[in-house]
C-alpha cells in the first residue's frame, strides 16, 4: 500500500540522502558524520509506535513499517552506511581503516532486531497468556538496557562529549528536524491523509539508535564522535517526538 511504501523510502532512501546533504553543507568532524549517517541507516526505534498512538496518528501504519523496516535493515542498513558514508571522503578513511564486513553488520542487524521480532510474534500466536505476563517487564528491561547503552557511550567519550557537546546537540537538533520533516513532506506529497501522515513523519523521525551504539561499538571500537551522536540521538528524538505528539494530540487527525 502507498503509505507503507512511502514511509519505508522515506525512512531508507529520503533520510540518509539527506543526511549525506546536511554532512556536505556543515562539514563536521569525520566521526560525528559518520554517525549521523549511521543513525539515517536505521530503522524506526518502537517507540515510535507509542508516540504516533499518543499523536493521534495511524498507530497500525507505525507498527507494521516497523516490523517491515526491521525486516529490510538487514540489507539496507549496511547498504545505505557503505554507500553514503564512502561519497563523502573524511568518512571514507574511516570506513576503509575500520574494514567494516557488510555480511557481519547484516547478522548484527538480524540477530540483534530480526531475532526478538519473530520469537515475539510467536509467542504472541502460540502462548498469549504468557506474553501478556511478561510484555511490561520486557519494555522495562528494554529501556534499562538501552539506559545503560547510553551512559556507557557518553561515559566512556565523556572528554570528546564536552569538547563538542555544542556542535553535537546543534546537528542532531538539526538531523532530527530534517528526519521529522522528511517524513510529513514525503507523506503530504504522496497525497496521504493526514491520519497516516504523523505516523509516516513519526516513523521517519524517530531511528533505533540503540542498533546505532550496537553497530558503534562491535565494529567502529566506540568511536567517540560516532558514540556521542547516536547517544545523544538516543535522548533527543523521545523527547522531540513526544513534543510533537503533544502538539498533534490537540487535534484530531482527518482520515
Amino acid at each position: 500500500p502507498k503509505p507503507m511504501l512511502t514511509g519505508i523510502a522515506a525512512q531508507f532512501l529520503l533520510l540518509p540522502a539527506l543526511t549525506f546533504l546536511l554532512v556536505l553543507a556543515l562539514e563536521p568532524r569525520p566521526s560525528i558524520a559518520l554517525g549521523l549517517i549511521l543513525v539515517a541507516a536505521c530503522p524506526g526505534g518502537n517507540i515510535s509506535n507509542f508516540i504516533t498512538h499518543r499523536a493521534g496518528g495511524n498507530a497500525a501504519l507505525s507498527v507494521s513499517m516497523t516490523g517491515v523496516a526491521t525486516l529490510g535493515a538487514i540489507l539496507l542498513t549496511p547498504l545505505n552506511i557503505g554507500f553514503w558514508g564512502s561519497l563523502y571522503p573524511p568518512t571514507r578513511e574511516i570506513l576503509r581503516a575500520t574494514v567494516i564486513d557488510p555480511v557481519s553488520v547484516a547478522i548484527t542487524v538480524g540477530l540483534m532486531l530480526v531475532l526478538p521480532l519473530c520469537l515475539g510474534v510467536l509467542i504472541n500466536s502460540r502462548l498469549p497468556d504468557l506474553a501478556a505476563r511478561i510484555r511490561k517487564p520486557l519494555q522495562w528491561l528494554s529501556m534499562a538496557i538501552f539506559v545503560a547503552f547510553i551512559v556507557l557511550a557518553l561515559a566512556a567519550n565523556w572528554g570528546f562529549f564536552l569538547n563538542y557537546v555544542a556542535a553535537v546537540a546543534l546537528l542532531v537538533f538539526l538531523h532530527n528536524g530534517l528526519a521529522l520533516g522528511a517524513g510529513y513532506g514525503a507523506a503530504r506529497l504522496a497525497g496521504l491523509s493526514e491520519y497516516d501522515r504523523r505516523a509516516v513523519t513519526i516513523e521517519t523521525g524517530i531511528q533505533n539508535s540503540g542498533l546505532g551504539l550496537i553497530l558503534i561499538f562491535g565494529f567502529f571500537h566506540g568511536l567517540g564522535g560516532m558514540a556521542v551522536v547516536a547517544a545523544f540521538w538516543g535522548i533527543w528524538h523521545a523527547i522531540s517526538g513526544i513534543a510533537l505528539a503533544a502538539i498533534w494530540s490537540r487535534t484530531k487527525a482527518a482520515r
